[in-house]
This record gives structure tokens, C-alpha cells and sequence, in this order.
């Protein structure tokens, strides 16, 4: 039985869309041309995982001869949405504030990371703003 498709990226998808958008469309061989000296993928490594990209709708392939020109459907802002969506969902049964939460106690935060998040936060919300104005 064939494994179930994730409908998240999986690292290996997540790669290559990183290549197509920072590159723009390609065909396989031009992709795994762009892939680093110290992590290569063969051919139909490549192959296979642009055609799963198609299938899940994140790229799509025009032909140019005989080539396939794959490019990117979804922007990465979109894919990042949808993956952090999809996180809410699993692990913190679609509470944004669970997340922030969690990310919060993350020991590795520094104060200028949580400056910039309050700031951010203080941005978003109606208080924050109400805040804003009082210091001017």
C-alpha cells in the first residue's frame, strides 16, 4: 500500500520550492543544477519530487520542446501560512495563543527577539495602538 501524501512540504518538497522561488521556473535538470555541491540529489530524485509538488499544486510544468519548465503556484508567504496553519491544528488545537505561548517559553528567546515581538504584537492590537498614541 502506498504511503499516505502528506499535505504539508516535506523537507525534501520544502527544498526544492526553495530553489524554484529564489530562482524562479526551471526544468529538473536546471534544479538539481542549483541544489549545493555538499547535499546533490540525482535526477530522478529531483523528477520525483517536482512531479509530487505538481500533484499537491504547489508547482506546475509548461513544455518548452521536450523539456518541463516547472514553476512555483504558491507563494512562499502562502506555503509558510499553510504550514504554520497546519501546525496550529496538530499541536495546539488551533489556538494561536497556545503557540505564542509556547514559543515564549523558549529559553533561546533573547530580549531584542522579544522586543520585536511585543512591538509587533502592540502593532496588531487595539490597546497596543491606543498605547502608541499615548507615548507621542
Amino acid at each position: 500500500m502506498p504511503r499516505k501524501q502528506s499535505p504539508t512540504l516535506t523537507e525534501a518538497e520544502l527544498r526544492l520550492m526553495d530553489l524554484l522561488w529564489l530562482n524562479g521556473p526551471g526544468t529538473v535538470q536546471q534544479v538539481q543544477s542549483w541544489l549545493p555541491d555538499r547535499k546533490p540529489l540525482a535526477y530522478n530524485s529531483v523528477l520525483t519530487t517536482i512531479r509530487v509538488l505538481e500533484r499537491k499544486g504547489y508547482v506546475r510544468h509548461a513544455k518548452d520542446g521536450r523539456a518541463h519548465v516547472y514553476e512555483p503556484l504558491v507563494k512562499r508567504e502562502e506555503a509558510t501560512r499553510s504550514e504554520i496553519s497546519h501546525l496550529l491544528s496538530r499541536f495546539f488545537g488551533n489556538s494561536r495563543e497556545l503557540l505564542m505561548l509556547n514559543m515564549l517559553e523558549d529559553e533561546t528567546l533573547d530580549a531584542k527577539e522579544l522586543r520585536k515581538l511585543r512591538d509587533m504584537i502592540d502593532e496588531k492590537t487595539p490597546q497596543g495602538n491606543a498605547r502608541e498614541g499615548k507615548k507621542r
